[in-house]
């Protein structure tokens, strides 16, 4: 068997535009919907279902800012989110989840405070919330205090074999802080 035998497969759904049979074939990006005539008819549709941003629930009694019309809890490829129920004629969306933002000052612009954040795979991480003009960045849970080797005005959280333990935030110090001088604080 060829390979591009291996990577098309029969949809029987006739094309738009050429009315020959279209196939599903497999590219960098993934599967998608190709005429089975290509090069001569280069149509092309995504094989994903568009209910991406399907509706969920109607909001009752909640408006969007911009045009007044209903708000809507919608379902996303990046999870939930509220947004207009005239899209896309209008694009208002919001967050459900804001982050969290802690009572710990940044250490190293000193004037802006570490919020939780979420990375595009999952993980959940601390940064100023003067990004980009402060890009400091943990990966542990920052808690106020300050370490007794180093004087570096931060500590963080980390789960161990032991149990939950404290750290200097210092890249350059990291030492473990130890339960008696965490009661001093």
């Amino acid at each position: 068997m060829v390979k591009a035998a291996l990577f098309t497969v029969r949809k029987q759904e006739p094309c738009p535009e050429c009315g020959a049979e279209l196939v599903i074939r497999n590219g960098k990006h993934g599967p998608f919907l190709g005429c089975s005539r290509y090069p001569e008819c280069e149509y092309i549709r995504p094989l994903k279902s568009q209910a991406d941003g399907h509706i969920v629930k109607v909001l009752e009694g909640q408006v969007c800012p911009v045009c007044q019309a209903t708000l809507v809890l919608r379902q996303g490829r990046f999870g939930m989110f509220i947004g207009c129920s005239r899209y896309p004629e209008c694009a208002h969306t919001e967050l459900i989840d804001k982050p969290d933002e802690t009572a710990v000052a940044c250490p190293q612009c000193h004037s802006g405070k570490l919020v939780q954040r979420r990375s595009r795979f999952g993980k959940t991480f601390y940064s100023c919330d003067r990004y980009p003009e402060c890009q400091f960045v943990l990966n542990f849970k920052p808690v106020a205090g300050e370490c007794s080797l180093c004087r570096y005005p931060l500590l963080i959280e980390k789960k161990t074999a032991q149990g939950v333990k404290r750290f200097c935030a210092s890249k350059q110090c990291g030492k473990p802080v130890t339960a008696e001088q965490n009661s001093e604080q």
